[in-house]
């Protein structure tokens, strides 16, 4: 087992360093002057070009990644050219505020959307499974963002039961978990919890009808033992398949989203990398990138290491 991890782990270093080069590259290809987008107007050419100068910018991209990444290596992502602040700072704020979101999205999605495939995939044909296939897909087919402004409509428009923005009472950003501050996070997160509940669920669907088809579960059937009982033995079977479903999603709430994060005005890094693509932030844009990047990687290393734990059979790969 340690032989696996110990192999796993060293996948993620060729992975990691062609994930900041596709960082970089991609922010510095897009179209757009980060200089002009915070200078005046007025601002002469003499000007923009000592401030591109400062910022390094006119170094041939080959030169600024070496020196980005070389700063990035040991926690130095720069300073923010919209406000000038650390940027390091600002990305694992947003990072924390997003994790907050996360926390109260994650078990919505995974607890939901196992308990809704599992169920719906032992139970083929019935009412249950049609009720549960309609939920499902019309959780990944309703535009997430579409459904935040709906339930902002309902229950703080309409209804004024929870709050529609902020991540807290009086836009305080100290953190706790109390019903004052998690109320602000019920809306947002169940609507990041939708799309990936529905896929989680489809998934784990799909597999415990594939483990029913299987020859031990018509064995466990002829030896009378209880549904309940092999209900159990299907679902960990089908588990070890699931779990990297399960990984990916995820990661991806752990990522943020940015359009929930904008509706609800949620300071997450999703609302952070909203603002700097606007403002052609690139330290601030780079940084949240490559850390929202990250939290794929070391996701998927375990998920890995928990398929491995769970089913033997992975570790020979």
């Amino acid at each position: 087992m340690i032989l696996f991890i110990l192999k796993r782990v060293l996948y993620t270093l060729p992975i990691t360093f062609a994930v900041s080069i596709v960082c970089f590259l991609l922010v510095h290809l897009a179209p757009g002057d980060p200089v002009s987008a915070f200078l005046p107007p007025q601002a002469s050419a003499e000007v923009i070009a000592a401030v591109t100068h400062e910022l390094g910018l006119d170094r041939p991209l080959p030169i600024q990644f070496l020196h980005w990444l070389s700063r990035v290596v040991v926690g130095d992502f720069g300073v923010s050219i919209a406000n000038g602040r650390d940027v390091f700072d600002e990305v694992i704020g947003a990072f924390s505020n997003s994790l907050i979101l996360a926390s109260v999205a994650i078990p919505l999605a995974v607890a939901f959307g196992f308990a809704l495939g599992a169920i719906s995939g032992y139970c083929r044909g019935t009412l249950v499974d049609r009720i549960s296939t309609v939920v499902a897909i019309g959780g990944v087919s309703v535009p997430h963002y579409w459904l935040a402004i709906v339930l902002v409509i309902i229950f703080a428009v309409e209804n004024n039961i929870l709050p529609a923005m902020g991540a807290g009472p009086g836009d305080s950003r100290a953190w706790s978990w109390d019903w004052e501050h998690l109320r602000f996070a019920v809306l947002p997160a169940v609507s990041m919890a939708v799309v990936p509940m529905s896929i989680i669920a489809r998934t784990v669907k799909a597999v415990v009808a594939e483990v029913l088809s299987q020859e031990f579960v018509r064995a466990l059937r002829a030896k009378g033992i209880g549904s309940f009982r092999v209900f159990i033995h299907v679902v960990k079977n089908a588990a070890p398949t699931s779990i990297a479903v399960v990984g990916v999603q995820v990661g991806y709430l752990l990522g943020g989203s940015i359009l929930i994060e904008t509706v609800f005005s949620w300071p997450g890094a999703g609302y952070l990398l909203n603002i700097a693509i606007f403002q052609r932030d690139l330290p601030i844009l780079q940084g949240t990138i490559l850390v929202l990047a990250m939290f794929f990687v070391f996701t998927n290393l375990l998920v890995d290491v928990l398929q491995a734990a769970i089913d033997p059979r992975v570790r020979r790969y």
